[in-house]
């Protein structure tokens, strides 16, 4: 009798971790890990550099364009051109982070 709840545990355990598997969509490549990290990365990057400027319309102007730039290009799966994102949003976030300091001065 222990032997079979012993069974039924681990099978209910086996259909609860695919069904969350499922749920999260498929799973990533390595390349696609590593560019959705350093995605997150440089987003954690900006809204850290946003935070440091005092309340005003401009802070929220610079969380709004940083967010709709992200969001336009949620979707986007080829690597080449998520390398490529990321590159120039780094660029934008660097000249946008000397206007921060300034602002936050």
């Amino acid at each position: 009798m222990r032997q079979r709840h012993i069974l039924l545990a681990r099978s209910y355990a086996t259909i609860a971790s695919r069904r969350s598997l499922q749920a999260k969509g498929p799973l990533l490549g390595l390349d696609h890990f590593l560019q959705r990290q350093r995605t997150l990365s440089l987003w954690r990057q900006i809204v850290r550099a946003i935070n440091k400027i005092p309340p005003s319309s401009t802070k929220e102007e610079m969380r709004q364009y940083a967010r709709e730039g992200f969001e336009r290009n949620r979707n986007v799966t080829d690597l080449t051109h998520i390398r490529y994102l990321v590159s120039t949003g780094k660029v934008e976030f660097d000249s946008m982070k000397r206007y921060i300091e300034e602002q936050a001065q």
